[in-house]
């Protein structure tokens, strides 16, 4: 698990320049044994420089003692380590002042220097000590080679582990530096998408229930229309002719068990999974599941009277689409232009879909009016026209009074704008209402 920037800045909480407290503890640690060595080292020093012991004490002390300032100013703990090389004393402030520099952020050309500087002092002080033991007789004499190569080794063995260790683990450092910035970045990404994929989830469902809302329009309205059309009719000739009454109710029998099949289908999602599969009772249903189920159910066709689907509603079926209107006692004139054809199975169950709703829409607001229906093939789209003549000032099944939503114009404009067609309504002059589209072919 990576901690992101907030929750490292929340850590910071060292005395002081230390970042934490273990840090504090570690360099303290370290500051009081360097200065212990450099103590005890000023012994010596101060003999043969002629000083006090207590005043060589107290300053291998205090040089010692700088270690402590290491991460603050780590440039001063190495020059205070280079200074203090002439009176042999400081090992372990060079080698963790060393450390501490590689380790830094400097740039690589101080790093150098200040390490050039270090490898030179402490391969000087080195030399001449060796030369002077082998002088007093302290070391046998090996050779001329013995001295540089016990100067150059000892200078090397001093600074350089620290020094490449410092770089290792300063470039570890960036790296992880990096990652976890990489990491923060990534998770504010991760934070914005997830926020995004919530608005189009949301877009999603208002589309979805808006999708639902269309379907179950298309798959109900008009068939309940034609019902409440001829109940109309049915109430008005029941006694005068009742051989008409007869079929009027037959119909309205046939259209109910159609509307209540096509709706039994969508609301069977509601119960059931995907391929029939059961659900357990009360589980949520996704809108997309319902949505697709109203528009598997308004893709059907007209349902018999046992319940049988048939195909997808097809223009090949306008005919009986009209006379359904025609039985309820809409006068409907069809014209067909151009030579027919097969179109994709969405721009046909559009097509039937507008003239359905036009005819619906006849129903509702100018019953018994004439309507004329023109339908024409052209080479490369198809176009269809739904007009009708003012209504009547009487007619048998003005009474009917249906309800409108003002969902049927806005449903038809969606499907036939999202096939690339164009959809245009409005009144005419002689005071009727047309409803024109025109949808691409393919």
């Amino acid at each position: 698990m990576t901690t992101t920037g907030e929750a490292r800045a929340e850590g910071l909480s060292g005395p002081w320049w230390w970042v934490r407290w273990r840090s504090a503890v570690l360099d303290g640690t370290l500051a009081l044994l360097s200065a212990v060595e450099c103590g005890v080292e000023g012994v010596p020093f101060a003999r043969d420089a002629g000083i006090p012991v207590a005043a060589g004490v107290v300053f291998g002390v205090l040089a010692g003692s700088t270690l402590l300032l290491r991460r603050m100013w780590p440039i001063a703990v190495v020059l205070v380590s280079v200074a203090i090389s002439p009176a042999q004393m400081g090992v372990l402030l060079t080698v963790v002042g060393l450390y501490t520099l590689a380790a830094s952020e400097l740039p690589r050309r101080i790093i150098a220097a200040l390490a050039g500087m270090s490898l030179v002092g402490t391969l000087v002080v080195t030399f001449v000590r060796a030369q002077q033991d082998m002088t007093r007789g302290e070391v046998s004499n090996l050779g001329d080679w013995f001295v540089p190569f016990i100067s150059i080794t000892a200078s090397l063995g001093v600074t350089a582990p620290p020094l490449l260790l410092g770089l290792y683990v300063g470039a570890r450092r960036r790296l992880m530096e990096s990652l976890r910035e990489r990491a923060d970045s990534l998770e504010q990404e991760l934070q914005l998408l997830a926020e995004r994929a919530e608005e189009r989830a949301e877009w999603a469902r208002n589309e979805e229930r808006t999708r639902i809302a269309r379907e179950m329009h298309d798959v109900v309205a008009h068939r309940v229309s034609l019902m409440v059309v001829h109940a109309a009719a049915l109430q008005a000739v029941a006694r005068k002719d009742p051989e008409k009454a007869v079929k009027n109710a037959a119909l309205v029998g046939d259209m109910g068990r159609q509307a209540l099949t096509e709706l039994r289908e969508m609301l069977g999602v509601l119960r059931s999974g995907d391929g029939g599969a059961g659900r357990r009772e009360g589980a949520s249903v996704p809108l997309a599941a319902v949505g697709a189920a109203a528009a598997a159910a308004a893709s059907r066709a007209v349902v018999d009277e046992d319940g049988a689907v048939g195909d997808g509603p097809c223009l090949s079926e306008l005919d009986e689409l009209i006379g359904q209107s025609a039985a309820a006692g809409m006068v409907v004139d069809l014209s067909v232009e151009g030579e027919a054809r097969l179109y994709a199975p969405e721009v046909e169950q559009t097509a039937y879909r507008v003239v359905q709703e036009a005819l619906t829409n006849v129903h509702k607001h100018a019953a018994g009016a004439k309507t004329h229906v023109r339908l024409a093939h052209r080479v490369s789209e198809i176009a269809m026209q739904v007009e009708n003549e003012p209504s009547p000032e009487a007619s048998s099944a003005s009474s009917a009074r249906l309800p409108s939503g003002g969902n049927g114009l806005v449903g038809m404009r969606e499907r036939v704008v999202g096939l690339g067609g164009v959809f245009v309504c409005g009144p005419t002059d002689a005071g009727g209402f047309r409803v024109s589209a025109v949808i691409p072919a393919s």
